[in-house]
C-alpha cells in the first residue's frame, strides 16, 4: 500500500485542539487521524482507519484461531429482547432510544447479548451443536453523560464482542480459558503494558469476571496489586478482609455523652482526646463510625434511601459503590430528602434510628470492618451527643455489608497474610465474563442434552474496545514530539521523506518507494513539493509516528539515504543500491 502526502486526505495541526484533555486525543487530532463530529463522536480519516483496520486484523486472527466465527448484527435493535432481560429499563439514560414511524420502540445497540442468544436459539437445538463461539466487530452506542479523553470514552465506538455457548459449566470454563488466552495474545501483539485484574460483572450479570487494563496515568480505572502475592483487582471488585469477631463479654455498656460542637469526624476526635482520653493511645478517626446517607435511583424510577456505615477514616468511593449496585444509580441525600426523616439528626446520625426495623426504616449496610464485637464511637441521634463503646452485634445489627469504602495504598491484601495493596491507573481494554444462564433463561435458550432432556445453555461474554485500543496504544507509546506507533499497528511501515527541491532527490525517492511497495511494504511517502520545506516534512513525520522514517535528501549525490528509528531516535545511513532489502529486513525484524 502506498499513501502520498501530496494527495492524502490529511491536515496536520501545530496547535492542540481546545477540547482535548489527554495527550493521545491531542496528537490523534493534530496528526490527522480523527476529527471531532460531536461530543464523544469522531470521524475517522485515512491514517486513523489504517491503524484501526490493523487492530481489527489482529483481533480477527486470534478469534479465528480459537475457532470463533464472525457474524454482524444491526446497530438498530428492537425493544422486545431487551425488555425480556430487563435491560430496557436497567440501562436507564445510558442508551439511545428512538421510535419508528409506526411508533415502535428501538434502541441503538450498546451491547448484543440478547441478539446473540436469540440467533443461537433460532438455529441450534442440540448439545451436538455446542460448544459454539461467535463474535462481531461492530459499532456500539452509549449515551455517556460525560464523554471525555477522545477515543477513550465516547458515545459511539467500535467493539469486538464475542459469546460462547456451552451445555454445562465445565464447557463454559473451557471456553472462558480459550478466550482469555486469546486476549493475552491480542494485547501482547498490540504492544502495550497491561494488567489482568479481577472485576465486577455489573449490569452484565454472571459470576467470574476479569478486566484487561492498559497501564496509563490518564486511565479512568484504578486497580490494586498485592506487593506479596499475585492478587490484582479493579478497586470496584476489591473485597475487604473483615477482622475476626471480637469477644465483648467484658466490654463496658454503651453510653451517650455530650460532645458539643462536633459535627465532623475531625472535631469529634479532638473533643474525645480532650474530654475522654484513652489510656492506651489517642483516639483516631478510625475509632469512629460515620453513617453516610445516599439515595438509590432504581431503573424503574423509584427512589430508595440507604445508609452506609464505615470507619470515620474512610470515605465512600462513588464508583466502588455504584459497582456494587449497578444498574442502580446513586445520589447523595440532599436537604429536602433528609427533611423527610425527622429522626435523622445531621452530623449525629447513629445506628439507633437506622435499619429496616428502626425508626426511619432506612436500610443500613456497613463496611466489612464493622465486624461483630468491634467497638465504636458514633452519633447518638441527638444534636451535640455521641455514643461511646457501641458494640456491633450487641448494641446494633446492620441489615448487611457493602464494599463501598475507598481502597488505599497500604491496605491489607484480601488474599494473603503478608501483602499490602498498591494502586495504579489503567484504561479498560478488554473484559471477560462468565455470564452463566442469565440471558439464556430470560430468552429460553435450551438444547437437548445427550439424554434427550432440555437443558438451559450457559454463556460467556468477551469484549475488546477496538477504537479505544487506538487511543490506548497512542497513549502508551507517544512522546513529547508526536505519536510513536508499534510497527504492527502503524499506518505504514515506513515514512519516506523527499527532503529537497532537486529533481534527483525526487527521482531517487520515487524509485525507492516503488521498490519498497513492490516488496510488499506499506509506505507513507511525503512527496510534497512547492513551499513545503524539509523542516515541515520532518515535523509531520515525527508527529504522525510511523516507526521508521527514511530521508532521501542531499545524501543522494553520494548514493546514501538516512534512516531514523522513530522510537529510539537512532540514525543510520544506507546505500541506495541495497536500501530496499535493508529496509525490508528492518520492517520484518
Amino acid at each position: 500500500m502506498l499513501m502520498r502526502m501530496s494527495t492524502l486526505f490529511v491536515r496536520t495541526l501545530r496547535e492542540d485542539p481546545s477540547d482535548a484533555e489527554v495527550p493521545s486525543h491531542r496528537l490523534l487530532v493534530r496528526a490527522g487521524y480523527i476529527r471531532r463530529a460531536a461530543p464523544g463522536i469522531y470521524t475517522w480519516l485515512p491514517l486513523g482507519l489504517a491503524v484501526l483496520r490493523k487492530i481489527e486484523g489482529i483481533i480477527r486472527e486470534e478469534m479465528n484461531g480459537i475457532g470463533a466465527q464472525e457474524v454482524t448484527f444491526p446497530a438498530l435493535l428492537p425493544r422486545e429482547p431487551y425488555e425480556a432481560t430487563g435491560r430496557w429499563a436497567e440501562y436507564g439514560d445510558n442508551i439511545f432510544r428512538l421510535k419508528d414511524r409506526k411508533d415502535a420502540d428501538y434502541l441503538l445497540g450498546p451491547t448484543h447479548e440478547e441478539m446473540f442468544t436469540l440467533l443461537v436459539k433460532d438455529m441450534y437445538s442440540s448439545y451436538k451443536d455446542l460448544p459454539l463461539s461467535l463474535y462481531q466487530i461492530q459499532t456500539k452506542y452509549r449515551d455517556e453523560a460525560r464523554p471525555r479523553a477522545g477515543l477513550l470514552r465516547g458515545r459511539e465506538f467500535t467493539m469486538k464482542d464475542s459469546y460462547s455457548f456451552d451445555v454445562n459449566d465445565a464447557g463454559l470454563d473451557a471456553s472462558y480459558q480459550k478466550h482469555r488466552a486469546a486476549y493475552v495474545r491480542i494485547f501482547a501483539r498490540l504492544g502495550f503494558d497491561y494488567a489482568i485484574v479481577k472485576a465486577t460483572a455489573g449490569a452484565m450479570g454472571g459470576s467470574k469476571s476479569e478486566e484487561f487494563l492498559a497501564k496509563a496515568e490518564v486511565g479512568e480505572d484504578t486497580y490494586v496489586r498485592c506487593t506479596h502475592c499475585d492478587y490484582a483487582a479493579n478497586v470496584e471488585a476489591v473485597e475487604v478482609r473483615p477482622p475476626a469477631p471480637v469477644a465483648y463479654d467484658d466490654a463496658p455498656a454503651a453510653h451517650a455523652e455530650d460532645t458539643p460542637g462536633t459535627p465532623t469526624i475531625e472535631s469529634l476526635v479532638d473533643y474525645l482526646n480532650a474530654a475522654f482520653p484513652r489510656a492506651d493511645r489517642p483516639w483516631a478517626a478510625g475509632d469512629t463510625l460515620k453513617n453516610v446517607l445516599v439515595v438509590l435511583k432504581h431503573p424503574d424510577g423509584t427512589r430508595e434511601p440507604l445508609a452506609i456505615g464505615l470507619p470515620g477514616d474512610r470515605e465512600v468511593d462513588q464508583k466502588r459503590l455504584e459497582g456494587q449496585l449497578e444498574p442502580i444509580e446513586v445520589e447523595p441525600m440532599d436537604e429536602a430528602e433528609l427533611a423527610k426523616h425527622p429522626a435523622l439528626v445531621k452530623g449525629y446520625i447513629g445506628p439507633g434510628v437506622l435499619g429496616e426495623d428502626n425508626k426511619t426504616g432506612i436500610r443500613y449496610l456497613v463496611d466489612p470492618r464493622v465486624a461483630e464485637g468491634t467497638r465504636w464511637v458514633t452519633g447518638a441521634d441527638e444534636s451535640g451527643r455521641h455514643v461511646l463503646d457501641l458494640v456491633a452485634g450487641r448494641d446494633f445489627t446492620p441489615d448487611g455489608t457493602i464494599e463501598a469504602a475507598d481502597v488505599r495504598d497500604g491496605d491489607h491484601c484480601p488474599h494473603c497474610a503478608d501483602g499490602t495493596l498498591e494502586s495504579a491507573r489503567g484504561i479498560e481494554m478488554g473484559h471477560v465474563f462468565q455470564l452463566g444462564r442469565k440471558y439464556a433463561e430470560a430468552l429460553d435458550l435450551k438444547v437437548l442434552d445427550e439424554n434427550g432432556k432440555l437443558v438451559t445453555v450457559t454463556m460467556g461474554s468477551y469484549g475488546v474496545g477496538v477504537t479505544r485500543a487506538v487511543g490506548a496504544i497512542a497513549e502508551n507509546s507517544l512522546d513529547e514530539i508526536g505519536l510513536c506507533w508499534p510497527r504492527n499497528v502503524a499506518p505504514a511501515d515506513l515514512h519516506v521523506v523527499a527532503a529537497g527541491k532537486e529533481e534527483a532527490v525526487f527521482a531517487a525517492a520515487d524509485a525507492l518507494v516503488a521498490g519498497l511497495t513492490g516488496a510488499g511494504l506499506d509506505v507513507l511517502y511525503d512527496d510534497r513539493t512547492g513551499k513545503v520545506s524539509p523542516g515541515v516534512k520532518f515535523k509531520d513525520a515525527e508527529l504522525i509516528g510511523c516507526p521508521t522514517i527514511v530521508t532521501v535528501g542531499r545524501g543522494v549525490a553520494d548514493g546514501v539515504i538516512e534512516v531514523k528509528d522513530r522510537r529510539t531516535g537512532e540514525r543510520q545511513e544506507l546505500t541506495l543500491d541495497g536500501a530496499v532489502d535493508a529496509l525490508a529486513a528492518i520492517v520484518r525484524g
